[in-house]
C-alpha cells in the first residue's frame, strides 16, 4: 500500500468542498479514490446549482474513480450479511477493502469494522 493514496467517502468530499481547510491540508499532494456511489451522490443532491454542479466535476476528474465489479460485490454480500450497513456505504466500505486502501470518513458507523484500514474525521 503507497502512503500516498487514500480512499474517500462522500462526507470528506462535501466537507473539502466546503473550505474545511484542515481537510485540504490532510489531503494535499495525495492520490484521492472515490467508488462511483459518491460521484452519483455528490452529482445527485438536487440543490446543486449549476456552480456547485461545475465544482464538483472539476474536482472528481482530479479523482481516480473505481466502479464496481465481481470482487467488490463480493465484499458488499459479506459485509451485508454480517453488518447492517445501507448499500452505498457498504459498497464504498467493500471498494476501500479492495484497494486495500486507507478510507478517510466521517460516518461514525464506520468504526464498526475492524479489518478496515479507517481514518476517522471529525470537524
Amino acid at each position: 500500500m503507497n502512503g500516498n493514496k487514500i480512499f474517500v467517502d462522500t462526507n470528506i468530499i462535501l466537507y473539502l468542498l466546503n473550505g474545511d481547510e484542515t481537510l485540504a491540508e490532510l489531503l494535499n499532494g495525495k492520490q484521492l479514490y472515490i467508488s462511483f456511489i459518491t460521484q452519483l451522490e455528490l452529482l445527485s443532491y438536487p440543490k446543486n446549482s449549476r456552480k456547485d454542479i461545475k465544482i464538483i466535476q472539476e474536482f472528481i476528474e482530479q479523482c481516480i474513480i473505481i466502479d464496481i465489479n465481481e470482487e467488490i460485490k463480493d465484499i458488499v454480500i459479506d459485509l451485508k450479511k454480517k453488518q447492517q450497513f445501507k448499500l452505498p456505504d457498504g459498497i464504498i466500505i467493500a471498494t476501500a477493502l479492495y484497494l486495500d486502501l486507507p478510507l478517510i470518513t466521517a460516518d461514525q458507523d464506520f468504526k464498526k469494522l475492524d479489518k478496515l484500514n479507517l481514518i476517522f474525521y471529525e470537524r
